[in-house]
């Protein structure tokens, strides 16, 4: 980090015990050690790791999103409500409209910006549609796979973990629509019981199992 004192050390010996001059040549060069710290701190400020409030709206811009959500999101926590108890329901917060979520939190909306960038440099395919969805439920325990159903629609279901009330409305809602064209995406699932595969005959794996280890898969 730059600092006054990076410049002061430069005076020569004659002048270096007059303080007054030391203090003028602090005085001037701590407004170029300001602005070079300024200038240093612009790519963390902006990293899509460390970035937070208006510097992630300007990232979420450059990805082509927003944290503004088209629709209220019914995602805060009710003991009362299926899918939103502890550990899927959000917090309403003291300004949080009563109406429902309208903007993400710096969290949930970075998550959304990772998976948007992916999207943006998406191949067409199914498996590059499910990596790109993938980046929503990074870490989380979810697994998230797509059938085509060769009829010109497509099923996307989400195994493991269940994913958080404002996860699954985000990918059910449309905010990451990765559909080849003309191709309609007809059930967005997520497993019935949580940290289990869907329900399915003939599979065996993280994704889809039978009897005894698969759950029944439930609209997202």
């Amino acid at each position: 980090m730059a600092s006054a004192f990076d410049y002061t050390s430069l005076i020569t010996s004659e002048h270096s015990g007059k303080p007054k001059f030391s203090a003028m040549v602090a005085a001037v060069a701590q407004c170029f050690a300001d602005q070079i710290n300024v200038m240093q701190s612009i790519p963390a400020a902006f990293d899509l790791d460390t970035a937070v409030g208006v510097q992630l709206d300007a990232v979420g811009l450059w990805a082509g999103i927003t944290r503004q959500l088209k629709l209220p999101l019914n995602v805060y926590f009710s003991l009362d409500t299926a899918n939103l108890g502890f550990d899927q329901g959000s917090w309403q917060g003291p300004f949080d409209p009563s109406a429902g979520l309208v903007s993400l939190d710096d969290a949930t909306f970075r998550t959304l910006i990772r998976a948007k960038i992916a999207a943006n440099s998406w191949d067409g395919t199914i498996p590059g549609a499910a990596a790109a969805y993938s980046n929503l439920f990074n870490g989380s325990g979810s697994y998230i796979f797509i059938q085509d159903n060769m009829d010109m629609t497509m099923t996307v279901g989400v195994s493991g973990a269940i994913p958080s009330a404002v996860l699954r409305a985000l990918i059910s809602g449309g905010y990451l629509h990765l559909k080849p064209e003309g191709v309609r995406v007809n059930y967005y699932f997520v497993s019935s019981v949580n940290n289990t595969p869907l329900f399915g005959f003939d599979v065996q794996n993280q994704y889809i199992a039978g009897f005894d280890t698969g759950s029944w898969a439930v609209a997202a």
